[in-house]
C-alpha cells in the first residue's frame, strides 16, 4: 500500500489510462543532433517512462521558423522528424507511458542569433529574449501559422505521439493573442475577447478534425502577478473555460511566471513551493471537460498528493524531480518515498546548462543527459566485487561511495569531519538552501542500506592507507580557502596586501569560527552562492554587510539559474551595500582599501572583519603515489570546481570499477 493513494490513480485521457497522476512535463532539454532526435534524448525520456512516470510531454516542437528559439531545437516543418521521433515514442509507450509532444511558437519573444528569422507576434511588441522587435503578422500570416500548428500536430502523430500541448505559457505566441496589452488588433484577431481567443480555438480545433477523437489535446498556460499588464487568475480562467466548452481540450497544464517574470518560469530555491495551485484552484471550479495539471516547484510526492487530495488538481508536472530522481513515481508506488533523491531547486545544471545552450544534466543526477552512455539511473551489478576505500565524504565520495555499493563492492569512505558533506553541507546552512541538508539525511539512509561502512573524525594518513585491504583507493578530500587570499584581478600580488590582520573565509563565517564584529566586508570573487550566499547569511543575522566583487553586478556566475534577481532583491532589502567592478587593494583591520577597476580610483572603507571568498586550492595529503594502491583523485583535490563536475568524477569513477 503506497501512502500516496491518489497520486498513484489512474486516470483516463481520450481512452489513453494514465498509470498515475505524475507527469514528465514538456521542457526544453536541447539535445537533438542536427535537428534531429538521436540517442541521448530517446534515453533521456525512456528512463523517466521505466521510472514510472504516467505521461511525457516531449521537448517543445517549434512549428515554424519564426518560432526558433534555441539551437538544439528539432527540425520544424519537416517530415524527415517522424522516423527518428518513432525510436523515441515507441520504446515509451512499451515502457507503460503515454506521450505527446508540445507545439510552440514564441511570437515577439524570439532570439534572431537563433532563428536569423523576424519573430512575429499579433502586434509587433518588442522581444523579451533579445533587444529586438518583432513583424506584426498580416491575416494570410496568422492563417500561415495556424496551418504550421495543424501540420506539426499530424506530424507527431505519424511519429507515435498520442497527442499534442498546444503551447500558450510564458506569454508565448497564443498568450500574446490572449491579452491586451500585447494585442492591439483591430480585425478579428483583437479586440473583444472572442476574437482574442479566436486563434488559439481555431487551432486547436483544427488539430481535433486532423487527427481525431483519440488524440489528446493539452493546452499549458502560465500566470504571474509581477506585472499588471500580463492575465491574471480571473482572466485565465475564463479564457480556458472557453477553450473547455468546446470538448476539444484534455488538461490544461498550469505553469508559472513568462518571459517578462523570467526567474519564474523555472523557480529556483529562493521561491516557494506549489506556486500554481491558486490558479489550479480556480480552473477545477470552471471547467467541465479538461482534467487541470500544476506545475512549477512541485518537488516532493508529499506536495503532489497533497494537491491531488485536495482538489487543487487532477494531475502534477513534477520536471527537475524527475530529473533529479527518474525513478520517482515507481518509488513512490513502491512506498519508498524516502528513497527519492530530491531535487535541491538550483537549477545549475538544468536551467543553468540550458541557458548556455547546452544539453541539460543535473547537479545530483550526473546520468541525466548521459543515459544512452551510462545506462541509466540503473546500475549493473560488478562480475568482480572488490573492496574500496574513499578519503573523504563531500559530494565526489559521497557519490563514488554510494554508487560503488549499488554495483556490489563493499566500500569504506572516510571522513576527517564530524559530519559528510563538506563544503556542500556548509552551502546548506545559508539563507533558503537546507534542501542541501535534507540530500545529506538521503546519503546517510542510502549508505545504512547498502551497508557501507562510514568512519567519521577519521583523518588517514598515508601509512594508514598502506595498512587498508582497499587495492583501489578514490581521493576526494576536497580543497580549502586560499591561505595567501589571492586575486584574480589582482595578479601581481601573491598574497592580500595586509594578511597579518586576521582575514576569514566563507567556511568559517558559517562554521562560526569566525570573529566578525558588526560590519563586514565580503569580497565574492566568485560570482556565486559562497560568496553571495554568506553574505545573505551575514545581513540575516544583522551585520552590516559591503558587498565587494569584481564583476558588473553581484551574482553575476548565478545568473544562468534565474536566482541572481532574487539574490540580489533579498541583500538589497536587508541593506547589503554592493562594490561591484572594484578588488581589495589592502586590508588594515579596521577598514579596506578598495580599487576600482574602472578607473583606478582607490578609497578605504570601514570595516570590523573582511571575508575573502576567492578561488579554493586543491587539498590532497598524499604523495603522488601510495605504493600497492591503484589511486584516482576525483572532485576538489583533483581541481577545484563546482558541486556539480565532483558528483560527476564521483559516479564516473564508481561506474568504472
Amino acid at each position: 500500500m503506497t501512502p500516496h493513494p491518489r497520486l498513484m490513480s489512474p486516470l483516463t485521457l481520450r481512452g489513453h489510462t494514465l498509470r498515475n497522476r505524475i507527469v514528465f512535463g514538456a521542457h526544453t532539454a536541447n539535445m537533438s543532433d542536427q535537428g534531429l532526435p538521436g540517442p541521448r534524448f530517446s534515453a533521456y525520456l525512456l528512463e523517466r517512462a521505466l521510472g514510472g512516470a504516467a505521461m511525457i510531454v516531449a521537448e517543445p516542437m517549434p512549428v515554424h521558423r519564426t518560432g526558433v528559439l534555441t539551437r538544439g531545437n528539432f527540425l520544424h516543418g519537416t517530415d524527415d522528424v517522424i522516423p527518428h521521433f518513432r525510436k523515441v515514442t515507441e520504446p515509451v509507450k512499451e515502457a507503460g507511458a503515454v506521450i505527446l509532444q508540445q507545439l510552440y511558437h514564441i511570437g515577439a519573444h524570439g532570439d534572431s542569433d537563433l532563428s536569423f528569422a523576424p519573430h512575429w507576434s499579433p502586434s509587433g511588441g518588442p522581444s523579451y529574449h533579445d533587444s529586438d522587435g518583432s513583424h506584426a503578422m498580416t491575416g494570410a500570416e496568422v492563417e500561415e501559422l495556424l496551418q504550421a500548428h495543424v501540420d506539426a500536430a499530424v506530424r507527431c502523430q505519424k511519429a507515435g505521439f498520442q497527442g499534442v500541448e498546444v503551447w500558450a505559457a510564458y506569454h508565448s505566441l497564443l498568450d500574446q493573442f490572449w491579452t491586451p496589452w500585447s494585442n492591439s488588433r483591430t480585425d478579428q484577431w483583437g479586440g473583444s475577447l472572442e476574437n482574442r481567443t479566436r486563434f488559439s480555438r481555431l487551432l486547436i480545433e483544427r488539430i481535433r478534425r486532423a487527427c481525431g477523437e483519440d488524440f489528446i489535446i493539452g493546452l499549458a498556460i502560465s500566470y504571474s502577478t509581477a506585472y499588471s499588464v500580463t492575465l491574471d487568475g480571473q482572466a485565465l480562467t475564463e479564457i480556458v473555460a472557453l477553450h473547455d466548452a468546446t470538448g476539444h481540450v484534455d488538461y490544461v497544464t498550469c505553469g508559472f511566471g513568462s518571459y517578462l517574470d523570467f526567474e519564474g518560469i523555472i523557480p529556483p530555491f529562493t521561491h516557494a513551493e506549489k506556486l500554481t495551485t491558486p490558479l489550479t484552484t480556480l480552473l477545477k471550479s470552471a471547467v467541465k471537460h479538461a482534467a487541470i495539471t500544476s506545475e512549477a516547484h512541485i518537488r516532493t510526492p508529499e506536495n503532489a498528493e497533497t494537491i491531488i487530495a485536495s482538489g487543487e488538481a487532477d494531475l502534477v508536472s513534477i520536471v527537475r524531480g524527475q530529473i533529479a530522481d527518474p525513478h520517482l513515481a515507481h518509488k513512490t508506488a513502491e512506498g519508498r518515498a524516502s528513497d527519492i533523491r530530491s531535487c535541491i531547486s538550483c537549477n545549475q545544471m538544468c536551467w543553468g546548462r540550458r541557458s548556455r545552450d547546452y544539453w541539460i544534466s543535473c547537479l545530483i543526477n550526473p546520468s541525466a543527459g548521459r543515459e544512452w552512455e551510462w545506462g541509466g539511473d540503473r546500475f549493473t551489478r560488478s562480475a568482480a566485487p572488490e573492496q574500496l576505500l574513499v578519503i573523504g565524504a563531500g559530494p565526489a565520495g559521497l557519490e563514488a561511495a554510494r554508487v560503488a555499493a549499488e554495483r556490489g563492492h563493499r566500500v569504506e569512505i572516510a571522513e576527517a569531519a564530524g559530519q559528510i558533506g563538506g563544503q556542500f553541507r556548509l552551502a546548506g546552512m545559508q539563507p533558503r538552501r537546507a534542501q542541501i541538508l535534507d540530500l545529506m539525511g538521503w546519503y546517510e539512509r542510502q549508505f545504512d542500506q547498502l551497508g557501507v561502512t562510514l568512519r567519521l573524525n577519521t583523518f588517514l594518513e598515508a601509512n594508514d592507507i598502506a595498512a587498508h585491504p582497499a587495492k583501489t583507493v578514490l581521493i576526494a578530500t576536497g580543497s580549502l580557502p586560499d591561505p595567501d587570499a589571492r586575486q584574480r584581478w589582482m595578479p601581481q600580488e601573491p598574497r592580500l596586501p595586509g594578511l597579518d590582520h586576521a582575514v576569514w573565509s566563507p567556511e568559517e563565517v558559517i562554521r562560526r569560527e569566525a570573529r566578525l564584529g558588526d560590519t563586514v566586508i565580503l569580497y565574492d570573487e566568485g560570482g556565486n552562492w559562497r560568496g553571495a550566499g554568506t553574505a545573505w547569511l551575514l545581513a540575516e543575522q544583522g551585520k552590516t554587510v559591503i558587498l565587494v566583487t569584481p564583476d558588473a553586478y553581484v551574482g553575476k556566475e548565478i545568473t544562468r539559474t534565474a536566482a541572481d534577481g532574487p539574490l540580489r532583491r533579498n541583500l538589497a532589502r536587508k541593506g547589503v551595500i554592493f562594490k561591484t567592478e572594484h578588488c581589495i587593494r589592502r586590508w588594515h583591520g579596521n577598514g579596506a582599501t578598495l580599487r576600482n577597476l574602472l578607473t583606478g580610483a582607490e578609497e578605504t572603507v570601514a570595516g570590523s572583519a573582511l571575508v575573502m571568498a576567492t578561488t579554493t586550492l586543491a587539498f590532497d595529503p598524499f604523495p603522488e603515489r601510495l605504493p600497492g594502491k591503484i589511486t584516482q583523485r576525483i572532485g576538489d583535490c583533483a581541481a577545484p570546481r563546482q558541486a556539480a563536475y565532483a558528483f560527476h568524477e564521483g559516479r564516473k569513477a564508481a561506474l568504472a570499477l
